[in-house]
């Protein structure tokens, strides 16, 4: 099966009415999150890239129309419509690594119906997802002031490519490197890691268990130290420090306790020990509340290692994204359901300096000093440009987040600053509006003649 089967049932039901009532005409949807889930100044698109990959090979094979045939428990001859369906149609996007706000669109599809409409699934778990963890790493790295943090999220991520996900994101928004071995590999980042425990307890001792891995690990190894008694364990890495061939370089790692506390105990024993150089590195439930902490508390911790906390998004799980049809057959449509509603038409965002976005149409004139956010990235089925780099997306990055007004920019209670809309953006909704209002009282009068 193909990634045409990533989809919810619905979707296919959709496409194949769509091809059954001749609806194949250009229809552009929207995919923006609605709203930022608490504690967000910002968001940090992300999963385009691997979306364009699925889009530039998507095609419904045979093996899929029998899949789902089966779901829809109908024939194989009532699915056929479906087959061969692939997508040509035209993307614009905002860049990998662009800091967006709720309400403007990360994507903006416009392809025949049935394409745009069976691909919504697969958009929004890319994107949502991707999106939720890049934004949530990015405020690992602000928390961190300028200090170190490296990715240990892959054993507790949602499962293998969950973890290759975050170990990327990760990257692109500021970590320095990976435990992920794969994902260094794939995306050149640089691995990192220590030890665990169970290390230390095969042992009959820390120093003994020490010596043989800097026998294995000749480079700058990093201890941990916190297996028994935490002060022992640093005095003891200490000394095999000093007395290792390749000099006092390296670094030990605080994983459990009062890390603050930890840090302090262990960075005196390290200058005494004449080790100043020795860097400590913690670890053990972090995230970006746990790191300001210990910023501001003053802790001596040289290098963050976060994971879990991070890999999932723990504290905001999910991004609240919307896939909505925005124009069929050339025509702006909405949606006006209660605290839902739509704006209508092709669209761009226009970013001005302090983050004073406006969004608005398509082909609007943009206000002074804006630069557009949305870019064609796939025009008849096909990239515009090769793909993008995981280096080009952390400059975008950098470069958005030094322009972040520093209310958004908070940890704790942000204030995320909030697009405006065009004067013709309104003026569309309005008339879309009227018109729809128009057409349900005249059905509601018809309705009533004839029931009188």
């Amino acid at each position: 099966m193909s990634e045409a089967m990533v989809t919810d049932l619905y979707e296919a039901t959709m496409a194949l009415s769509y091809l059954r009532e001749g609806m194949t005409g250009p229809a552009t949807f929207d995919l923006y999150a609605r709203d930022l889930p608490p504690e967000r100044g910002f968001l940090v698109a992300a999963g385009l890239e691997p979306t364009l990959d699925c889009l530039s090979g998507f095609r419904v094979e045979p093996e899929d129309v029998e899949a789902f045939a089966v779901a829809m428990r109908r024939p194989y001859e009532d699915l056929e419509p479906l087959l061969g369906l692939g997508f040509d149609g035209e993307v614009r996007a905002v860049p990998e690594g662009r800091i967006v706000l709720a309400g403007e669109p990360l994507l903006e599809v416009t392809a025949p119906l049935p394409q745009a409409q069976l691909i919504e699934t697969y958009l929004l778990g890319q994107l949502s997802h991707q999106t939720t963890v890049a934004s949530k790493a990015a405020r690992c790295v602000l928390a961190a002031a300028g200090r170190p943090v490296v990715d240990f999220s892959l054993r507790r991520a949602h499962g293998p490519w969950s973890g290759m996900q975050s170990a990327r994101l990760s990257a692109m928004t500021g970590f320095t490197a990976t435990s992920n071995v794969a994902a260094a590999a794939a995306y050149g980042i640089e691995a990192t890691g220590t030890m665990a425990h169970s290390y230390i307890e095969a042992f009959p001792d820390e120093e003994t268990a020490f010596r043989a891995f800097a026998r294995t690990h000749p480079g700058p190894v990093t201890f941990l130290v916190d297996t028994y008694d935490t002060a022992a364990g640093v005095a003891t890495a200490a000394r095999v420090l000093r007395e290792l061939a390749s000099g006092p370089r390296g670094a030990i790692r605080l994983d459990s306790g009062d890390l603050g506390e930890q840090a302090v105990r262990a960075r005196r024993i390290l200058d005494a020990e004449g080790l100043p150089e020795v860097r400590i590195v913690a670890s053990g439930g972090l995230d970006e509340y746990a790191i300001e902490r210990l910023i501001r508390s003053g802790a001596p911790i040289d290098v963050f290692a976060v994971g879990t906390r991070m890999g999932v998004s723990a504290d905001a799980a999910y991004l609240d994204t919307a896939y909505k049809l925005v124009a069929y057959d050339g025509k702006p449509v909405m949606k006006l359901s209660s605290a839902k509603a739509t704006a209508p038409g092709a669209k761009q965002v226009w970013r001005r300096a302090g983050y004073a976005d406006v969004i608005g149409e398509r082909d609007e004139l943009p206000p002074h000093g804006g630069t557009p956010l949305l870019e064609t990235v796939m025009r008849g089925g096909r990239r515009t440009e090769a793909p993008d780099t995981l280096d080009r997306a952390r400059r975008r990055f950098d470069t958005d987040l030094a322009g972040l007004p520093p209310h958004a920019r908070r940890i704790r209670h942000p204030v995320p600053p909030r697009p405006a809309t065009s004067a013709g953006l309104a003026r569309l909704a309005g008339r879309v509006r009227g018109g729809i209002e128009h057409r349900l009282a005249a059905g509601g009068e018809a309705g009533g003649r004839q029931a009188a």
